[in-house]
């Protein structure tokens, strides 16, 4: 170990024993700006202590005034990237293309990267950026600093650093506690009602984790081992259900995908959790041989009032028609589905297997869509072509079935 890496580890050591340092009390911007202009390692790393901790427990005006300097003064200089670039178009070489990537490099992502060589930073990162993404909606110069999180966040938490943990009953309580708080799409409503998810023989969970922030879950996928395909959660859930032994089940039914942190919005990882997690289970149970979700329509009965369809709860298959038709054909400004998670599965390479009217009659299931839901297929011998067909040609992949019940409604 060099001199280096033994100061780095005594304030590491420092800093999780919080112990007493010397506390700076300038502006946040201040702050920023020495802690990019610093060249020292450790007193860098004081000074991004500083401001994680300083930035924590600030109300939103203060992180809003914090955020606006990062987004103008730690901005790029437009006329010098210009500069640069003419000088790289110029004369191609390693120093002018190292001058035209400096300068079009905002200061404020360095700043960040030294933010994170601080212990435990990277948490508090995503915290700053649910922060951000919640002070700055609808702030123009906001988003675009958001641009530079997300750039960074898609590095530090790409596949290769995500680790896939099971999730079962015998896991530690306050990883057993983060299901139940971060679950999104069936609420999990008391600690019985998390083991009947969790214990049976025909019930799986997988998180990933990333090793910088080993007790929080970033997303996580419930699985029920079934026999055929399922119509309805509630049957799926119910507290008298009989637990079918794993060996019976065909079918694996990824009922529940929930994302846990919100400052890791629009980072994508849960297609590589589902594929994953297909292939694990595959590998396990050499009897499944089909894999679907049973999955919310959460956009539907909004669409169905925009486009003034009269529709009714107790018309079963008016209801499956009318969701057939929405997740067919109603698109949004970029010409892929208005749907979000739609679009999430049909992107992973999954096809629309089938509709079914009635599958969640929960307050929630009424009023997003009916009580209506959907099956989405994944074929691993067709995701790959399914994925680039909606990707290049936003191409909906879907059975004959959804097809002919979308003509139903174009009919009605």
């Amino acid at each position: 170990m060099n001199l280096s890496d033994l100061l780095s580890t005594v304030f590491a050591r420092r800093y999780r024993r919080r112990l007493p340092l010397q506390s700076d009390s300038r502006p946040l911007s201040a702050l920023a700006d020495d802690l990019v202009g610093t060249m020292g390692e450790i007193s860098g790393l004081a000074i991004a202590e500083d401001i994680l901790s300083r930035f924590e427990i600030m109300g939103d005006a203060q992180k809003l005034e914090f955020f606006q300097y990062l987004a103008t003064a730690m901005n790029i200089d437009p006329a010098n990237v210009r500069r640069t670039l003419e000088a790289y178009e110029k004369t191609p070489s390693k120093a002018s293309y190292r001058a035209f990537a400096s300068a079009a490099e905002p200061a404020r992502q360095e700043m960040v990267r030294r933010l994170n060589r601080v212990p435990g930073a990277t948490a508090a990162l995503v915290r700053m950026r649910a922060d951000l993404l919640r002070i700055g909606r609808g702030m123009p110069d906001l988003e675009a600093l958001d641009l530079d999180f997300r750039h960074l966040f898609a590095s530090w938490f790409n596949r290769g650093f995500l680790v896939l943990r099971p999730i079962n009953w015998e896991s530690p309580a306050h990883i057993l506690e983060k299901i139940i708080a971060y679950e999104a799409v069936h609420t999990i409503d008391s600690w019985d009602d998390l083991r009947r998810r969790l214990e049976p023989t025909d019930r799986r969970c997988f998180a990933f984790f990333h090793p910088s922030m080993p007790d929080e879950p970033l997303i996580f996928v419930e699985v029920a081992l079934n026999k055929g395909i399922p119509g309805s959660v509630q049957t799926l859930l119910a507290q008298d259900r009989k637990a079918r032994p794993e060996a019976e089940a065909d079918t694996a039914v990824f009922y529940s995908i929930s994302n846990c942190q919100p400052g890791l919005a629009n980072i994508s990882f849960g297609n590589s959790l589902i594929k994953q997690v297909v292939s694990d289970l595959a590998a396990e149970l050499t009897g499944l041989t089909t894999f679907v979700t049973l999955s919310p329509i959460p956009g539907l009965t909004k669409w169905l009032a925009h486009e003034n369809h009269a529709w009714d709860c107790d018309q079963p298959g008016q209801m499956k028609a009318l969701a057939a038709d929405y997740l067919l054909n109603a698109k949004a400004q970029d010409g892929l589905p208005v749907d979000p998670v739609a679009r999430f599965h049909l992107g992973n390479g999954a096809i629309i297997h089938a509709v079914h009217a009635d599958a969640d009659i929960s307050e929630n299931g009424r009023s997003q869509s009916g009580g209506a839901m959907v099956n989405y297929l994944y074929d691993l011998r067709d995701v790959s072509q399914n994925h680039e067909a909606f990707v290049s040609n936003k191409n909906v992949a879907a059975t004959p079935y959804v097809h002919a019940l979308a003509r139903e409604a174009a009919r009605a």
